[in-house]
């Protein structure tokens, strides 16, 4: 049991049981919510990835392919990245495969997944940048929420919260902990989980607002990359569980990298589709009455066929009438012997030539 109090926020010590129920088969297996709250993240990333891929034509069955793939790489690619990065926490390989204990590396996860769905789109022929768009806000839904399960296991928090930090009306009094000097104390610390469950809420509602005004495809791929790893990078100085190669806090480097490489992109291909656009409406303004011309000869369709009745009616009435003059009848010349006299001419020129 895990015992959690938000004092700044008026609430109370309350317990939380990591285990949502147990299942009575194999003498008792253990569901936990960390496992439910991640299920149900992954089927809201999925809902919301179907209602903004059917806009642009990806049917339900090549999505379901593609996410079905995605989900379960992504999900070895998580854990992978966590385990290869902290070997020296498991003993034996059951202990490592055990994900619902926890243990799961949201940039593993992104890089396996990423790549999953490109392979996916390449054999699909699907545009990997344009997927890409509909799909990272659905994963922003299953991060927000996966943060949850976190809480639930009562990990993912940061340091002891300073009395004069602005942050300190967010203090998480959690027990047990990890500080050896508050055993069997409250410790109250920063809830991490928590600032970057609502950074992720902050950034799908400003992807939202932005997402049928983007210039470019992949343009919300770039902005999701910015605005997570820019955030991963300040948040996860503030925890006491990080990832280290080194020195270095893995998830901190990787957010920079992130941040900046996304920034200098978005930056880049935005200032080029602004250009682009720039150019399209100099060259409308440098013809405007062949553009004016065409616009109105597309703007009106159903007129020509009366115009040319007209025209052919004022052609007619133009046209003289070839009449006979009254009391004249026409003279028909009867030809047919003269053609007898000559078919008999050229027949003798015949004969002679035989002879």
């Amino acid at each position: 049991m895990i015992r959690i109090s938000f004092p700044g926020l008026g609430i109370e010590e309350f317990v939380v049981n990591p285990v949502a129920f147990s299942l009575p088969i194999f003498g008792g297996v253990e569901v936990r919510w960390y496992g439910l709250i991640i299920t149900c993240g992954i089927i809201l990333a999925f809902l919301y990835a179907h209602f903004r891929s059917k806009q642009d034509g990806v049917s339900f069955d090549d999505l379901t392919d593609i996410a079905l793939y995605t989900v379960i790489f992504a999900i070895i690619g998580a854990r992978a990245y966590y385990v290869l990065t902290s070997l020296d926490k498991y003993d034996s390989f059951l202990d490592m495969i055990a994900i619902w204990e926890g243990g799961l590396a949201i940039y593993g996860g992104l890089i396996v997944g990423t790549l999953t769905v490109f392979i996916c789109c390449k054999i699909k022929k699907l545009s990997f940048y344009k997927l890409g768009d509909a799909v990272v806000p659905g994963v922003m839904i299953g991060q927000l929420l996966g943060r949850w399960g976190n809480f639930f296991n009562g990990e993912a928090y940061g340091g002891i919260v300073a009395e004069d930090s602005p942050l300190y009306f967010l203090r998480m009094g959690l027990s047990p902990h990890d500080f050896y000097e508050l055993r069997g104390q409250m410790a109250y610390v920063h809830p991490t989980f928590l600032y970057e469950s609502l950074w992720n809420l902050l950034g799908f509602i400003l992807i939202n607002l932005v997402y049928k005004k983007k210039k470019f495809d992949g343009q919300i791929i770039l902005m999701y990359f910015t605005w997570y790893g820019f955030g991963r990078m300040l948040i996860e100085g503030l925890r006491t569980d990080s990832l280290y190669v080194g020195v270095f806090r893995i998830s901190q480097v990787v957010g920079f990298v992130c941040f900046v490489v996304g920034s200098a992109m978005l930056i880049y291909f935005l200032a080029k589709a602004r250009r682009a656009e720039l150019t399209s409406r100099s060259y409308e303004a440098a013809y405007p009455m062949f553009t004016t011309s065409a616009t109105a000869a597309a703007e009106q369709p159903s007129e020509a066929p009366e115009a040319v009745e007209k025209t052919e009616e004022r052609v007619e009435a133009t046209e003289p009438e070839q009449t006979e003059p009254e009391g004249q009848e026409r003279e028909f010349v009867d030809i047919s012997d003269k053609l007898e006299k000559l078919f008999d001419i050229h027949q003798n020129k015949d004969d002679d030539k035989k002879q």
